[in-house]
């Protein structure tokens, strides 16, 4: 295991229906071990859950707790199935978790715990069903990742930055008069 420190590249690579087996492999873990605090299903998000969409080959995941106070809880049982506490910045302020698996530095999955009630989860996830629907919209969104990836592979708020007036565009399309259409922040494999 690593201290943290990602050693793996931002590294764009075609669609590859395994991701869907991935996921539904490690949702199965993750919702067995967090079943007691679990406020919802365990979802898909980001790239690797929409069909024919380059992607950085981390399985984004996230899951809805019915409290942030949990989170000693929460933590104790991922680590028992072999996931480990990866902080970002801005998980305490947004009262959320993150999660790698099997290790931070060379990751195939990254799990986002969020307390149930934050937006941050719907608008991942209208964003997902968006792109599952829209090829047009999923076949810019991936020019624009693979361009920011090719760009530099190892400036992540860079590459982060550079996607994140796509990823608002789209949330503002979709919820142009809500209140709560506030930019959302692009997890990592996103």
């Amino acid at each position: 295991m690593t201290n943290g420190e990602r050693r793996d590249p931002i590294r764009m690579v075609p669609y590859d229906p395994e991701w869907a087996t991935g996921f539904e492999r490690e949702r199965d873990r993750v919702t067995a071990a967090l079943a007691p605090w679990l406020a919802g299903p365990v979802e898909h998000i980001g790239s690797t859950a929409v069909p024919g969409l380059p992607a950085k080959p981390i399985i984004d995941m996230a899951a809805r707790i019915a409290d942030h106070d949990q989170g000693a809880e929460v933590r104790a049982a991922l680590a028992g199935i072999g996931w480990v506490h990866a902080p970002e910045p801005g998980d305490d302020a947004a009262r959320k978790w993150s999660f790698c698996f099997p290790d931070p530095g060379w990751r195939t999955h990254h799990l986002h715990v969020y307390e149930h009630g934050d937006p941050i989860p719907g608008s991942l996830t209208a964003f997902r069903d968006h792109l599952r629907a829209s090829p047009a919209d999923a076949a810019e969104y991936g020019r624009i990742k693979t361009a920011l990836a090719a760009a530099d592979a190892h400036d992540r708020p860079r590459y982060r930055a550079g996607k994140a007036p796509f990823i608002q565009g789209v949330l503002a399309r979709l919820t142009p008069d809500s209140p709560d259409a506030r930019p959302t922040p692009a997890p990592e494999s996103t």
